[in-house]
């Protein structure tokens, strides 16, 4: 498993985190926990988190290397679309110190910069 991490800036962490927990829980396991500030994703091919932090929200993914393209688009694409009028940028960095995908509402369809168009199903494959 490889994992990849994204700080995205915002002023409403709590809100996004809980959206995205939301939405995302429709075809994938996911919890969200408001006190703690803190959720997990749980994708057919990977996992994934989501934490609260002062002027952030903190994003991980894991699962193996060749769906890492994958769950970083689902879930930056998704998070990006919920944050459209705060202009939110999804920038994933894997632990491997490859470059990871960006996602941003400028993009059309909010494709990821590198990697070039894949073909994928809205949520890692459900």
């Amino acid at each position: 498993m490889t994992r990849t991490e994204a700080r995205v800036a915002t002023d409403r962490p709590h809100r996004y985190a809980k959206q995205l927990a939301s939405h995302l829980g429709r075809r994938s396991t996911t919890t969200w926990d408001e006190e703690g500030g803190v959720g997990t994703i749980v994708f057919q091919n990977g996992t994934g988190s989501l934490t609260v932090a002062e002027g952030a929200l903190l994003l991980t993914v894991e699962t193996d290397p060749e769906n890492l393209d994958l769950l970083e688009g689902v879930v930056g694409r998704h998070l990006v679309r919920f944050g459209t009028k705060d202009e939110l940028v999804v920038t994933w960095h894997r632990e491997n110190g490859e470059p990871g995908t960006t996602q941003r509402r400028d993009e059309e369809n909010t494709e990821e910069q590198h990697g070039g168009s894949h073909n994928r199903p809205d949520h890692g494959g459900r």
